[in-house]
């Protein structure tokens, strides 16, 4: 197994979404700058701000992604999720076959486990954040991710996290502006650009009618070190106990598939198993 065909699928994991792109003039923040902190107390300053924030035009179209999704009280006190997927992804114009669950708990806390055959070779990797740490195995060889790598690793969570939890977005540190609007599968969506606690912005499109996220667009890193447009399609969506989720997920890279995939279960949880977030050994 090549280590370009192994580094694709270290880009991939989590449906192939990559992480987006850092400008040549942003340097990285130092990992443990980018976990999450204890929330000082609110001053009249934070309220202002909050209240911009709602009164905002990109919180409308969040809060009425959040309604057609389950509802903000219900994704509000949504503490964690866990889900599996299987799917093909694409190389060198083959599809190779893989599954994969995820589990989250919060956006800075994610195990992804990655099952797939390529060419007759079983790759099995686990990727783990748990705040400013995180691993990743791959065979029987666990190392412990550099500062760039866990950088890569959490604007993949909040990405993802974003795409299930929408509530999410209207809360500091996450920052987000109305993006105009954009046609999806043939229906008009509206966008709204979200600028993560690393920096890196990425868009989301809600369809105008629905209100369900159903494309989101970045610069992703490719596996040859390269960069390309990354869209991400959202569809098929399904009632898991009361939150929607889409189980249709495609993902192109310059308008080239790179990943079908479909959801198979989902599930709302109040927090992970434990051990979930530890070293994976």
């Amino acid at each position: 197994m090549t280590k370009h065909i192994v580094a694709a699928i270290i880009l991939t994991l989590i449906t192939a979404v990559a992480a987006p792109s850092r400008g040549a003039d942003e340097p990285a923040k130092p990992a443990a700058d980018a976990a999450q902190k204890p929330a000082a107390p609110a001053d009249s300053g934070d309220a202002q701000e909050a209240a911009a924030r709602d009164a905002s035009p990109a919180a409308a179209v969040i809060d009425k992604a959040a309604a057609a999704l389950g509802g903000k009280d219900k994704l509000a006190a949504m503490k964690g999720a866990t889900w599996s997927s299987k799917g093909t992804l694409t190389l060198n114009g083959a599809d190779n076959p893989f599954t994969l669950k995820i589990v989250f708990q919060g956006p800075d806390r994610r195990r992804v486990d990655f099952d797939g055959d390529f060419g007759g070779t079983p790759i099995k990797i686990v990727a783990v954040v748990n705040a400013d740490k995180g691993w990743r195995r791959f065979g029987d060889s666990t190392e412990e991710l550099a500062a760039d790598q866990l950088d890569t690793e959490r604007r993949n969570g909040y990405r993802e996290w974003a795409a299930v939890n929408v509530v999410a977005l209207k809360s500091a540190p996450f920052k987000t502006e109305a993006a105009g609007e954009s046609a999806v599968d043939g229906k008009p969506a509206t966008g709204v650009k979200v600028t993560t606690p690393a920096g890196a912005p990425f868009t989301i499109y809600f369809d105008k009618e629905s209100g369900l996220p159903v494309k989101q667009v970045a610069t992703a890193r490719t596996f040859d070190g390269g960069e390309a447009t990354e869209e991400t399609t959202y569809s098929n969506y399904k009632d898991f106990g009361g939150v929607k989720k889409a189980t249709k997920i495609e993902v192109k890279h310059d308008g080239q598939k790179l990943v079908e995939a479909e959801v198979t279960e989902f599930k709302v949880t109040d927090g992970a198993e434990a051990g979930a977030f530890d070293k994976p050994e």
